[in-house]
């Protein structure tokens, strides 16, 4: 089993382009190829690097699944940009991912995470892992996004 690691400096442009490839379908899904994960550029996955903690699974030899975290002053913990690799889905790395970044932050009060109201398989499984929804405000062209938290004692 391939194990949960911390992202070094030097695999950011690896993590970028796993990024672009497990955001694609969500950009199909929504039409929407200017979201925040197709358009993230190297310079600014680079400064998040610095200021967030990044996860990452390896499997021969190459980065299949990661998963970002930071906590804040009031002990919330803001989880984002879960992916793994489409090749490599179904295979609990998500699983194993969420559960890794939020052990990165015991003292959180809660975590919370966001994800698009169309994405029924993300949403499922942040719910499978104890994730409520808090919010889902929706646009006019009925896009949008759902909000779950979790508190650390539900974990």
């Amino acid at each position: 089993m391939e194990m949960v690691e911390k992202v070094q400096a030097c695999d950011v442009e690896e993590i970028l382009a796993l990024q672009k490839t497990a955001f694609r379908e969500e950009a199909e899904l929504y039409n929407d190829f200017s979201i925040s994960p197709m358009t993230q550029t190297l310079d600014e996955i680079r400064r998040e690097f610095r200021e967030k903690t990044f996860l990452k699974i390896v499997e021969a030899g190459r980065i299949v699944g990661s998963v970002r975290g930071d906590c804040d002053a009031a002990g919330v913990c803001s989880i984002g940009r879960l992916v793994v690799h489409p090749d490599c889905r179904n295979r609990g790395l998500g699983r194993r991912l969420m559960g890794a970044i939020e052990a990165c932050f015991p003292d959180a009060r809660k975590y919370r995470l966001f994800t698009g109201n169309k994405s029924v398989r993300n949403i499922a499984l942040y719910e499978k892992l104890g994730y409520r929804r808090v919010e889902s405000p929706v646009s006019a062209a009925g896009a949008g996004l759902v909000f779950l938290e979790k508190s650390h004692l539900d974990s």
